[in-house]
């Protein structure tokens, strides 16, 4: 699969707000919008995916060697999928680098809301990869689950070697350090279900934070 680069004409504010931790408090908008600004300059989105047929009943992937899915909520969330895209997406090092020197330079509200913007701008180039993809596989009657990453509920983060693998992410410059965290460290990998018919009837079902019980958690979302 060639690599994706999407356009990144802006970063969201709304959300680089919630990934500061700020959905609900009063702050500086010219501040956020300085940050996400910023963000859109240095941002470099790259991603790759790979699509494979999928034992939903042996938790298999086809691939080579097969991958099992180990944990209870990730096979629920994939149950009736007859395929799987695994996907993997970056900004590069170039947003994080600049988080760094700001910090080192002493500002530090700053730095802390360009983090956000390049969490929200990674996420943007996820969202960007299956707007474009879900398209194509309709035409299939397929109908795609919203993607589900290593860490999340109970899908271990020990998955993630899989992942890279899965998706040849080394193509786009990422790879894992010793504690198995994505590097560049605004990376995301993922899998998405493709179901149809009967079985893609909870593919519409609530979905991200919508889904979570952590009704108190700073970065939820108001709506998903």
């Amino acid at each position: 699969m060639p690599i994706y680069r999407p356009a990144l004409p802006f970063v969201d504010e709304k959300e680089t707000r919630r990934y500061a931790g700020l959905a609900k408090a009063k702050f500086d908008e010219a501040a956020i919008a300085a940050a996400c600004e910023e963000c859109a300059l240095l941002a470099e989105p790259r991603a790759r995916w790979e699509i494979y047929d999928y034992d939903c009943e042996n938790n298999m992937v086809a691939s080579n060697p097969p991958f099992f899915v180990e944990g209870n909520v990730i096979r629920k969330h994939l149950a009736g999928s007859e395929r799987v895209i695994f996907l993997a997406a970056t900004i590069g090092e170039a947003a994080e680098e600049a988080v760094t020197r700001h910090f080192d330079e002493g500002r530090y509200a700053h730095s802390v809301l360009l983090d956000a913007a390049a969490t929200a701008a990674v996420e943007q180039t996820c969202d960007a990869c299956e707007s474009m993809l879900r398209p194509q596989f309709a035409k299939e009657g397929f109908s795609m689950r919203w993607r589900f990453s290593p860490g999340y509920g109970d899908w271990d983060i020990h998955a993630q070697p899989g992942l890279l693998r899965l998706t040849q992410a080394s193509t786009i410059g990422i790879s894992l350090t010793e504690s198995l965290m994505l590097c560049p460290r605004k990376s995301v990998t993922a899998v998405i279900g493709l179901a149809r018919g009967e079985a893609a009837s909870t593919a519409h079902a609530l979905k991200g934070c919508a889904s979570c019980e952590k009704l108190d958690c700073p970065s939820r979302k108001e709506k998903d």
